[in-house]
C-alpha cells in the first residue's frame, strides 16, 4: 500500500485483529524466517464453501520457496475451516505468480478480467478436496 498513509495502515492493521472485512471472515498471516518477515498470505471468506488467498513476498525473498509453502498452510487451514474452493486473482502479466499457482495445482479458464484497479487478471481456482 504504497500509497497509503500512515493513518490509514495502522487503520486498517487495527481492523485485521477482529479477522473480519467487509462482514467476512478475514486473515493476514505473516511469514517468517528466522524471526524476520519475508513477506504475507491473506486468507478471506468471499462466500460459505469459497476463500480467497493471496501471497505477497518481498522482492528480495522470491524465489526461494517462501509463497509454494505459505500457500500450502493456507489452504489447509481454510480446509480445516469448511472452505471446499480457494480463489486467487493474479495478474496477466504476472508469470511468476502464474508459475506459482500452476505448480500449487491452480487452474483458470484463461478469461481475462478487469480488477478494481483496472488491471487485467485471471482468477485461478483450486479444489480444497479431494
Amino acid at each position: 500500500m504504497p500509497d497509503a498513509s500512515i493513518e490509514e495502515v495502522r487503520r486498517i492493521i487495527e481492523s485485521w485483529k477482529t479477522k473480519t472485512f467487509e462482514g467476512k471472515y478475514f486473515e493476514m498471516f505473516a511469514l517468517t524466517v528466522n524471526d524476520a518477515v519475508v513477506g504475507s498470505i491473506s486468507l478471506y471468506g468471499r462466500a460459505d464453501k469459497i476463500a480467497s488467498i493471496g501471497a505477497e513476498i518481498f522482492p528480495d525473498e522470491r524465489g526461494k520457496g517462501y509463497a509454494v509453502e505459505g500457500l500450502k498452510l493456507v489452504m489447509e487451514k481454510a480446509k480445516g475451516m469448511g472452505y471446499l474452493l480457494a480463489q486467487d486473482q493474479v495478474r496477466a502479466d504476472n508469470a511468476a505468480s502464474i508459475a506459482l499457482h500452476e505448480k500449487l495445482g491452480f487452474e483458470t479458464d484463461g478469461y481475462v478480467y478487469k480488477n478494481a484497479k483496472g488491471r487485467d487478471v485471471l482468477i485461478y481456482s483450486k479444489c480444497l478436496i479431494g
